[in-house]
């Protein structure tokens, strides 16, 4: 959640990411000018509060739907809330470039239009024929569990920004980046982790790839319902109730170890991705946060949210199932309040 310029408060349901309207304090309130929410997974944040509380203080709300297309809260989809929306195409729709921006107000769209010409780098046909083959890249390197190789190949080049599950903060660069907001340019080194060339114009070509991919959207948002139901339905989930069943991106399984469970999971070629970890209080500091007043529920769920492709539902079950993975109790929860794991992946029809 966005506070004042350039800062954020780490307030979270710990079940599932969303912001924890209640966890702000009243003083914190005060100094906020606008909020960003987060959706993580394709959880819906509380958008009917947040959009109460923004306009009782005057001030914007933005949402963040990149893991959330086709996810709803109250009576509106996500991105119906706010005075402005973005959605990635590199998720649900799986086209690995590119994303929607969308607004309240139609008379900004000529103006935000002109921003985004502005922004943008003349397209490269290496970079489009890059485009082009790298699903066949990447599938040739699960298929040859080439991934370590892989990545080595990627360092090697100084194409990889980070090592662990967060790129390094570099506090001091990042404090004199800051002086020059809202300029992109100063922010880019960190902007750009893991896609150095999302200013480049779209090809006609990536166009094509990005309409296939977003003509199959129904049926993907299917499946991952149906797969989200299943998880759901586990004892590593943590269901929370009057939601109903969101297409969710990635379902947050929670395991007592989930360095054990992800080397499982790992084991059988599936990589466990969208991590986040450590939770922003630790990894950014008060000098860029506005430290939690209960930073435990982060932390927690930084810990062990395993966060789950829905479309590979069942084969994640049979793994963790055959791992002996054990479930992480909730904060107040007691280790036998729920059931352990067992035939769940099978029992199913």
């Amino acid at each position: 959640m966005g506070l004042g310029v350039g800062r954020a408060h780490d307030a979270l349901n710990p079940l599932d990411a969303s912001i924890d309207i209640d966890a702000v304090p009243d003083e914190v309130w005060g100094s906020v000018s606008a909020v960003l929410t987060t959706n993580l997974y394709g959880n819906p944040d509380p958008a009917p509060r947040l959009r109460q509380k923004c306009d009782a203080l005057g001030i914007p709300l933005f949402e963040d739907g990149a893991h959330a297309i086709g996810s709803r809260v109250g009576d509106r989809p996500v991105g119906a809330w706010g005075e402005a929306s973005v959605f990635s195409l590199s998720k649900h729709v799986g086209a690995k470039a590119g994303g929607m921006l969308s607004l309240a107000d139609p008379g900004l769209r000529e103006a935000v239009e002109k921003t985004c010409e502005g922004l943008l780098a003349p397209r490269r046909a290496s970079a489009e024929l890059a485009y082009l083959v790298r699903p066949y890249a990447e599938a040739t390197v699960r298929g040859l569990r080439l991934r370590r190789a892989a990545w080595a190949a990627i360092r090697l080049l100084g194409l990889a920004d980070r090592e662990e599950i967060r790129m390094p903060l570099r506090p001091d660069e990042l404090a004199l980046a800051a002086r020059h907001t809202p300029g992109l340019d100063a922010h880019h080194p960190w902007v750009r982790v893991d896609m150095h060339d999302y200013r480049l114009r779209s090809g006609r070509l990536r166009l094509r790839r990005i309409g296939h991919k977003l003509d199959r959207l129904d049926d993907v948002l299917d499946a991952c319902r149906v797969g989200t139901e299943l998880l759901l339905s586990t004892p590593w989930a943590k269901p929370r109730d009057g939601q109903g069943t969101q297409p969710l991106f990635r379902v947050p399984l929670f395991v007592a170890d989930r360095d054990a469970a992800i080397a499982a999971l790992a084991r059988q070629g599936i990589v466990v991705g969208y991590l986040y970890d450590p939770p922003l209080d630790d990894y950014a500091g008060a000098e860029f946060t506005d430290p939690s007043p209960a930073p435990e529920a982060a932390r927690w769920f930084a810990r062990h949210a395993l966060p789950v492709d829905p479309q590979r539902a069942r084969t994640v079950i049979e793994v963790l199932e055959r791992s002996g993975a054990q479930p992480a109790p909730a904060p107040g929860e007691l280790p036998g309040d729920r059931p352990t794991p067992g035939g769940l992946g099978r029992s199913r029809g």
